[in-house]
């Protein structure tokens, strides 16, 4: 290559480099996302989130979504809500375990949760009306009145000696659920059996249960089953 060429190329490229910079943009908000459940288990929720997202004008093409999912083991959730905090999300969201998870991870990072349970009672906030610190979220108070729905299905089924609750393992809230229950069918004295199924193939073995104990009524927990899209393979 000739010397004149040479600098041809060189000055070329120089005067592209203001240029580039100027047009370069900046990088993408990234959205922390922390489930205890697997990630097949909760796909829908993630869909959920990018769907708000677009109506509220960002895109896919404007924020990014980094999940983070603990597989069932609520223990982990520590450690990857550490993770997301380190990659500096612009905001974690989360069930109940991992919001308080994050809320020990940082105090200035933005967390938003969504519970059926009372954030108060759960510890997510000092008060409804002022939550204070770095969290909030929305509470639809689903599980104070699963009791009023085991009461009220006895009445639809007044002779159902034994009503059957259809309970999904990895729903994040599946414990305190189940407690309510079982103090509200202790205050009524209605038997119950619990059944478990937190997938698809899982569904049939349930029911053969539930036949198999003689069920009169059937109480079906919070929580949804995957799609089959968002099954882990």
């Amino acid at each position: 290559m000739r010397r004149r060429e040479f600098i041809k190329i060189i000055a070329g490229s120089a005067a592209a480099w203001p240029l580039a910079a100027h047009t370069q943009q900046p990088p993408k908000p990234v959205i922390g996302f922390l489930r205890p459940t697997r990630a097949g288990d909760a796909g829908h929720l993630v869909a959920a989130v990018r769907q708000g997202l677009r109506e509220s004008g960002y895109p896919s093409d404007k924020v990014a979504i980094e999940a983070r999912w603990a597989d069932g083991r609520t223990e982990r959730l520590p450690k990857l809500a550490a993770e997301l905090v380190a990659l500096q999300v612009a905001a974690i969201v989360g069930s109940v375990e991992a919001a308080l998870a994050a809320k020990a991870a940082t105090t200035s990072i933005p967390i938003v949760f969504v519970t059926g349970a009372d954030p108060v009672m759960a510890g997510l906030v000092s008060s409804i009306s002022r939550p204070g610190g770095n969290i909030t979220g929305v509470s639809f108070f689903d599980i104070p009145v699963v009791g009023k729905r085991l009461a009220l299905l006895r009445e639809l089924v007044p002779k159902a000696e034994i009503i059957a609750v259809l309970q999904h393992p990895n729903f994040s809230e599946h414990q305190t659920e189940t407690r309510e229950i079982e103090t509200a069918a202790r205050a009524i004295g209605q038997k119950i059996v619990t059944v478990k199924a937190g997938s698809e193939q899982e569904i049939d073995a349930a029911f053969s249960t539930i036949v198999q104990s003689g069920a009169g009524a059937l109480l079906v927990h919070s929580g949804a089953l995957p799609e089959p899209s968002d099954r882990v393979p």
